[in-house]
């Protein structure tokens, strides 16, 4: 009996002996198809279906009953150790070497720590500014510094020459012209504001007699000499300065060189000549083409700086019939009628004499019985004369009226209102 148990324990050896490389191999073969499968498939789902964990559960059953057939009987914990052994076993699945996969990848991209030696202070790393940005700021001041001084210019200029006295004057002092005041006074400050420009400006004052131009042109000429010198103002009166017995060809040279020479001197203190020339309708045509030269744009630079001031009486009959048949000249406050009037008078200027296409025609209306009343009291507060209403009103309706509708407008204006105060 002790021979036979030995000889079974030496055959049970040699069997444990022989099947334990088998067993190896076995595992590694199973090992093998299943690294192969996972690489047939990249993405796996994380949660494992249970069809898939069911038929692997009975693979690893199988596969222990055969090698149980080929060893003897272990114990539980050498079971237990066998199944829970981690030494040279492929246990790890696939799902968990793709967590691994993507929990490497989390990490890395992790903003990595930078460490500082201990006995170094710790700064933050430098950035670099760009240079372009720099240069568009300086840039950006510059523009910015030349406009706050054009600006500061253009109140000076104005300031220079005070048209916010000249505005309050022009409308104390002329009655019924409103529109006509308002236009001038936007045309001077539009062109006073600066010292350069690229053309003269030239206005030309149109009405019929007694409305108030030439009183507007005395206006400017006393304003404007009163903050210039009296060589940049020039009053020039047809009938005075080239009556009908001098040649025409002598006014031109005459009026020439007043205009160049004023222009000349001007531009070297940077001032502004302004030009007053009344009866423009009395001018010669060789006059009228001197004027026309000076008002070209393509001139040399002091030529382009000057204020040409023109009062005729062209077009008066036009504006008198377009007042009367409005029935109101305060018609003309409305930009559609103001447009139809210069349409009017356009033609009758440029037929004239072509110089007037460079000009800026603002017409003057008819004045009302109560705009002649006015200028009956501003020439007797003038004359140091007691204004009585009663009286004032009697020497108004001396004078000839239009009588439209519900309003009376003066055919003289007033023109008579002076020569009427004398003879008081």
């Amino acid at each position: 009996e002790e021979e036979l148990q030995s000889e079974v324990s030496a055959a049970s050896k040699n069997m444990s002996s022989v099947s334990s490389p088998l067993r190896a191999i076995i595992r590694l073969r199973r090992r093998f198809r299943v690294q192969k499968k996972s690489r047939l498939h990249l993405e796996l789902p994380r949660e494992k279906p249970a069809e898939l964990v069911h038929t692997r559960l009975l693979q690893r059953q199988v596969s222990l009953k055969r090698t149980s057939l080929y060893r003897p009987p272990m114990s539980f914990f050498s079971q237990s150790s066998f199944q829970t052994s981690q030494y040279f076993t492929f246990d790890t699945s696939v799902e968990q070497c793709a967590m691994k996969k993507c929990r490497r990848k989390k990490n890395r991209r992790k903003s990595r720590i930078v460490l500082y030696p201990d006995k170094t202070k710790r700064y933050l790393p430098t950035e670099e500014k760009s240079k372009a940005k720099r240069c568009l700021l300086l840039l950006i001041v510059i523009i910015f510094f030349q406009i706050l001084n054009a600006i500061e210019n253009l109140d000076d200029n104005l300031q220079k020459y005070d048209l916010d006295g000249l505005e309050k004057t022009m409308h104390r002092e002329v009655f019924g012209q409103k529109v006509a005041v308002e236009r001038i006074m936007e045309l001077l400050k539009d062109y006073l504001a600066t010292h350069i420009h690229n053309k003269p400006l030239v206005i030309s004052l149109n009405g019929p007699t007694g409305v108030g131009k030439s009183h507007v042109g005395w206006l400017l000429a006393k304003h404007f000499l009163s903050v210039m010198d009296n060589d940049f103002v020039l009053q020039y009166f047809v009938m005075h300065h080239c009556p009908s017995g001098v040649a025409p060809l002598t006014c031109e040279i005459d009026l020439s060189k007043k205009i160049s020479d004023m222009v000349t001197r001007a531009e070297i203190e940077e001032k502004i000549p302004v030009f007053i020339l009344d009866e423009v309708e009395l001018m010669s045509p060789v006059l009228l083409d001197t004027l026309s030269r000076f008002f070209e744009p393509n001139q040399t630079n002091e030529f382009l700086n000057a204020i040409y001031i023109l009062i005729s009486n062209i077009g008066g009959g036009e504006i008198t019939q377009f007042v009367i048949q409005n029935g109101s000249a305060e018609l003309l406050q409305q930009q559609r009628d103001a447009e139809e009037l210069l349409r009017i008078i356009q033609p009758v200027l440029t037929a004239a004499h072509p110089l007037w296409k460079a000009a800026d025609i603002i017409p003057f209306v008819l004045l009302e019985k109560s705009h002649v009343i006015n200028c009956f009291l501003e020439e007797m507060r003038s004359e140091g004369l007691y204004p009585d209403q009663k009286h004032i009103e009697n020497l108004a309706s001396q004078l000839s009226y239009y009588t439209t509708g519900d309003k009376q407008y003066s055919s003289t204006g007033c023109k008579q209102v002076v020569a009427k105060v004398n003879l008081l």
